[in-house]
């Protein structure tokens, strides 16, 4: 068996969002969120859209949306490249979820929780050991919790993931080795597929499953997010290599009255000319 990428958008949506997927969802929430406790129970799968309802204000296209049945919204996104400005754009989802909760006339009383939960490929917070960060309002210096903590932001980054398949015991470990590693196994290890949502999600996922219009739009995708990968390395190359070059004329430009023309091009690794136009200027 091959499996399609569950993170490519249009993998993540039918994996997690589609019609049959109430119980992967359930299963992958109380697995990431809720540290394997079966805290949420039931849920209803919504249209992930938040279409602007101010003239001139920005429209949200989430992967997933679901509300639980205490009346909690949790959106879900699938970050495979770290564009500028993510984390502004992931806060302001959950603020925009929040806020357009409410109808006509209806008191703020009538708000519910929203969790904003996002999986990236990609490490976020550098300086931080973490898996799996939950953050909250509290205050600067106390601690102390904002009353009503109605969003809540958490982040999963796959690049932490790095357990074998036979180290897996939580459920979020079995998850998230699906979500980083099922593109790459051709069977499902027993210690995932005894789990029935899990089971279910490989199914789904199953290329012999999918329509020849599924998987071209699948191969679509990834092909954009490789070519986009090896965009933004090549940028950090180049930024790179920009800083050692701007590097060796600064040296250059301190030895200029201290040696000759050919000693610098020696020691920078400056071509001679380029050494004598540095002179001439």
């Amino acid at each position: 068996m091959t499996f399609i990428n569950p993170k490519t958008d249009y993998a993540f949506k039918k994996i997690f969002g589609s019609s049959d997927s109430k119980d992967i969802l359930i299963s992958f929430l109380n697995a990431i969120i809720y540290e394997g406790n079966p805290t949420i129970e039931d849920l209803e799968i919504i249209d992930p859209n938040l279409p602007p309802r101010v003239e001139g204000l920005k429209d949200c296209s989430l992967d997933v949306k679901a509300k639980l049945a205490d009346g909690t919204l949790v959106i879900i996104e699938m970050q495979v490249l770290n564009v500028e400005s993510c984390g502004q754009r992931i806060f302001y989802n959950a603020a925009k979820t929040y806020a357009f909760q409410l109808q006509k006339r209806e008191g703020y009383r009538m708000l519910k929780p929203v969790i904003a939960l996002t999986i990236t490929d990609f490490e976020m917070f550098k300086n931080s050991g973490k898996l799996i960060s939950r953050f909250v309002y509290k205050e600067e210096n106390s601690n102390l919790h904002y009353p009503d903590n109605d969003i809540k932001l958490v982040f999963v980054e796959l690049p932490k993931f790095t357990k074998s398949v036979d180290q897996l015991e939580t459920l979020a470990d079995k998850w998230l080795y699906f979500m980083k590693y099922a593109i790459t196994i051709t069977e499902v290890p027993p210690v995932m597929d005894s789990v029935p949502e899990i089971h279910q999600a490989f199914g789904i996922a199953d290329r012999a499953n999918l329509s020849p219009d599924e998987l071209a739009n699948i191969e679509r995708q990834e092909m954009f997010i490789y070519d986009q990968q090896g965009t933004i390395i090549k940028a950090v190359k180049d930024a790179d290599r920009d800083a050692r070059q701007e590097e060796k004329r600064a040296i250059a430009r301190q030895l200029l009255d201290r040696l000759d023309d050919a000693t610098i091009a020696q020691i920078t690794g400056l071509s001679v000319d380029y050494v004598q136009n540095l002179r001439s200027e």
